[in-house]
């Protein structure tokens, strides 16, 4: 009996971009390397979708349709092109109204994609019923996912084979069309037996064509032993990824897989001179690039504080450009904590953000004085149902912070139809009313909009610039850190709060230890002039400024959309007034506590 052929997918130039640079990554420059794997024989391809979709027009200055396109005519026809859904968010990280769903899937359909890979992070499957039908009725092969990760240390009740096996049980009990089933380890935390377990298990609960596939990343390095240990439970495919984007936190390297697969009843059956060559294409078409040091380390702490390897790097450089990347080792510490009472959604786009944004917030305002928007939705349930009910105590503060009831129906139903709202915008800045534009301002807003308007701004990061790429700062109140540029040791302020800063030799790994607690920020002061001052909540950039010098506004009336962590936020009025000042402009960098609006 001959070795079984294990299917897999080459994620370089999807996740591989995401994981490693942020998604920021232009078309131009990769398209040789492209041609480089087509040549290798490599006929199964992630090209767009997850964070790839909007950080081209957030961050590239260009569209991602077009980018699905040139894709498509690199690679033939007859390639399997792969994206990445978030059910009811589909490639949006807010919730998506079923319109938009449908013009989804019809637009991924038109630019050249053969399949979508579709999970929901809080594994209610109940997100994924309308996206899945919508995605096979427009003719893609519809991959359904089960998240799964391993919990903090103490923490019981979800993530285990039978949590996800059951899991499984209801995609097969529903309606729900699928050509195939992956489990999706983002996090890259699973432990190697219960992969083995869930795969072992999942393979008897289905037919023997029903195909399963296997997700995770390097960050704990911990992936191959994962990918083995899927692979002989019965998975039949597996991402995998090539030199320069491959480990820490993407996927495996291919020729690594191929090297481990030695010697056992499986195989690649790849040759290794090819894709050889289609690394060394790949190596020198990101020499430019620059590569983050945390992107390529193994850091073992992740398995404690489970951060996606896709969301990692993307908010490492917004910290970066917000010159907060000291605070980043206290987040991941607290991001423990977030996850432990907020009822073990998977650490996923978008609830790893979620967790990420809250753990910022303790870390910077102090535990629990605030709660993030997101999150406290996530908690009372207007994203789903959690796998286990968040802590009483959470729920209690998010329904007091945010002035709302927990929510128990289902989260399309309160969504309003996205196409007119789309539609009016367009018409109000004379722009074409077409399926791209349209889907374009749902899933990126304002940002959607300085694009199709020709202001988005290029931010990716390569060697050669000359100019550092984060945008001017607004007027701060504190002295912010710099950025880390070589072995030092020095103490910095931030909001009144000291550290003691290390950066590694080498590796660039920065370690910050607070020299005194956290002083919560205030949200609004009295000014020597008279006039409340309105503060930034939080370090971001500023999206839109929602009101102008004269108006009148009300208590928590929205005043402007500020960008942290890959999410928006609303900074709202904390009395009513009329707006005296503004101190920021649209596209400013700023700190936490910096000054944004004065009202009289």
């Amino acid at each position: 009996m001959g070795k079984k052929v294990i299917k897999f997918m080459d994620t370089s130039f999807r996740d591989g971009f995401q994981s490693v640079f942020g998604a920021r990554v232009l078309t131009d420059d990769f398209l040789p390397a492209l041609q480089a794997s087509v040549d290798a024989g490599i006929t199964h391809l992630e090209a767009g979708g997850g964070a790839r979709f909007q950080s081209l027009f957030f961050y590239c200055g260009e569209s991602a349709f077009d980018m699905m396109d040139r894709f498509r005519e690199k690679v033939g026809p007859a390639t399997n092109l792969q994206t990445l859904a978030r059910g009811i968010n589909v490639v949006a990280l807010s919730q998506q109204p079923r319109d938009m769903i449908d013009l989804h899937a019809k637009m991924f359909k038109k630019h050249g994609m053969t399949t979508i890979r579709n999970f929901d992070a809080l594994n209610d499957m109940h997100n994924l019923e309308y996206s899945g039908e919508r995605i096979a009725h427009h003719g893609l092969q519809h991959q359904i996912v089960v998240t799964i990760m391993d919990l903090p240390p103490g923490c019981t009740g979800a993530h285990t084979p039978e949590f996800y096996l059951e899991r499984l049980k209801v995609i097969l009990d529903s309606d729900i069309p699928f050509h195939s089933i992956c489990f999706k380890d983002a996090t890259g935390t699973a432990n190697p037996r219960k992969v083995y377990d869930t795969f072992k298990g999942a393979r008897k609960m289905v037919s023997d064509d029903t195909i399963l596939w296997f997700h995770t990343h390097d960050t704990a390095g911990i992936g191959i032993s994962q990918n083995l240990a899927a692979v002989e439970g019965g998975a039949d495919g597996i991402d995998l990824a090539k030199s320069p984007v491959s480990g820490g936190t993407c996927q495996p390297d291919i020729l690594s897989m191929m090297h481990v697969l030695k010697g056992t009843d499986f195989t690649l059956d790849l040759d290794y001179e090819k894709i050889l060559l289609a690394e060394e294409a790949f190596e020198d078409a990101m020499k430019d690039y620059f590569f983050p040091p945390e992107a390529k380390m193994v850091s073992p702490t992740i398995t404690l504080s489970p951060m996606p390897g896709g969301a990692l790097t993307a908010n490492t450089m917004m910290m970066r450009d917000t010159n907060t990347l000291h605070l980043y080792p206290a987040v991941i510490k607290e991001m423990a904590n977030v996850i432990r009472l907020g009822g073990f959604g998977s650490s996923v786009t978008p609830v790893s953000q979620f967790y990420f944004q809250q753990a910022y917030m303790n870390v910077t305002q102090g535990p629990w004085k605030v709660i993030n928007q997101n999150y406290g939705n996530m908690v009372l349930g207007y994203f789903g149902k959690t796998p286990t009910p968040p802590d009483p105590e959470i729920v209690k503060l998010a329904s007091e912070q945010l002035g709302k009831p927990v929510f128990t129906d289902d989260p399309l139903d309160i969504l309003e139809p996205g196409i007119p709202k789309a539609t009016k915008i367009l018409e109000e800045n004379n722009l074409p009313v077409t399926d791209e534009n349209l889907f374009i301002i749902a899933s990126c807003e304002q940002k959607g909009l300085d694009y199709l308007l020709g202001n988005a701004k290029v931010n990716v990061r390569k060697k050669s610039d000359e100019e550092a790429p984060a945008k001017p700062a607004a007027k701060a109140k504190a002295a912010a850190a710099p950025a880390p540029s070589g072995p030092r040791s020095y103490s910095i302020t931030v909001n009144n709060r000291s550290y003691d800063v290390v950066v590694a030799e080498g590796s660039g790994a920065v370690q910050a230890t607070p020299a005194q607690p956290a002083a919560s920020a205030a949200p609004a002061a009295e000014p020597a002039g008279g006039g409340t001052e309105v503060e930034a909540p939080t370090p971001g950039n500023v999206v839109k400024i929602l009101v102008k010098v004269g108006d009148s506004v009300t208590k928590d009336q929205p005043l402007l959309v500020l960008e942290a962590m890959k999410m928006e936020s609303e900074v709202k009025s904390p009395c009513d007034g009329k707006i005296v000042a503004i101190e920021v402009s649209a596209g400013d960098t700023v700190q936490a506590s910096d000054h944004l609006f004065t009202i009289g």
